[in-house]
């Protein structure tokens, strides 16, 4: 399996596992999507090695920051990232999150402050759109399938079974750690968590959003459809947009990728944080 040198930090009565890697005077913090840890930025790390020190982590409860007691909401979460990058992150920096990620980043910029050097955000849903207006019986329907695959996931056949989609975008190495530590019981338990976080978080930021963050901030927008699609999907998009446009220094842009944009994409998106930190790509 892959092999970078890391630790596990104390953050709010818990603790995360964070790799550091790169380096340079300028800093890359990287939030992954529900199901996924420090290891899905394994295509674009290598890409900014020499431009930038980098810093990816597993949220409490997910790989190696281990288990924890209780459900965790999407605001702890943010807390809790805010807490890692005043413990490890000296000075301003560049946020890149995805997916879900997307939540806690926006959550955890309000209290970053002048921090936030500028934003990436990959292929992150914001509350608006209209797939979280069904998100509770959403929710419920995937937690069965994956109370399913978290009882299957013990027998390694199975797991590979499960994950082929990933073993196909991700470097050997990182698949077989993600199958080590995501693609079983106790990943897919936290899974469930998180599914079970951002529905509960929908509602709450509904009623109050995220403040806009003041800083540079790119939305990427995954441009190709699952087949029986493509009808969700453009309004996912259309809502992507949209909240780019509320932004004070905002810009939205679609690539052509599924939703695993840094995996299918990970030139495109080590080229955006090049940009958000003042460079050329």
């Amino acid at each position: 399996m892959r092999e970078m040198p890391g630790r596990r930090v104390p953050v709010n009565g818990r603790h995360v596992y964070v790799e550091e890697s790169g380096q340079g005077q300028e800093q890359v913090v990287f939030e992954a999507g529900a199901a996924c840890g420090r290891t899905f930025w394994d295509p674009v790390l290598p890409l900014l090695a020499g431009r930038a020190r980098l810093l990816a982590y597993d949220r409490a409860g997910r790989a190696l920051s281990g288990r924890t007691t209780g459900r965790l909401s999407v605001d702890d979460l943010a807390a809790d990232l805010v807490a890692l990058t005043e413990a490890v992150v000296p000075g301003a920096f560049v946020l890149v999150a995805h997916s879900m990620g997307g939540l806690v980043a926006r959550r955890a910029a309000e209290r970053l402050g002048s921090r936030l050097r500028g934003l990436l955000l990959v292929d992150a849903l914001p509350e608006t759109a209209p797939v979280y207006d069904t998100w509770d019986r959403t929710t419920e329907k995937v937690d069965r399938t994956l109370a399913v695959t978290q009882a299957l996931s013990r027998f390694p056949p199975l797991a590979r079974l499960f994950s082929g989609n990933v073993r196909r975008l991700f470097p050997a190495d990182t698949y077989r750690t993600m199958l080590a530590e995501d693609f079983t019981p106790a990943g897919t338990a936290q899974t469930r968590k998180e599914m079970r976080a951002v529905a509960a978080a929908i509602p709450q930021f509904r009623a109050r959003p995220p403040q806009l963050p003041k800083c540079p901030t790119i939305v990427l927008s995954a441009a190709r459809a699952a087949r029986g699609r493509e009808r969700q999907h453009a309004a996912i998009r259309e809502h992507q947009r949209r909240y780019a446009g509320t932004l004070p220094d905002g810009r939205h842009e679609d690539v052509d990728s599924g939703h695993l944009i840094p995996a299918e994409q990970p030139h495109l998106v080590a080229d955006r944080i090049r940009r958000l930190l003042g460079g050329t790509s």
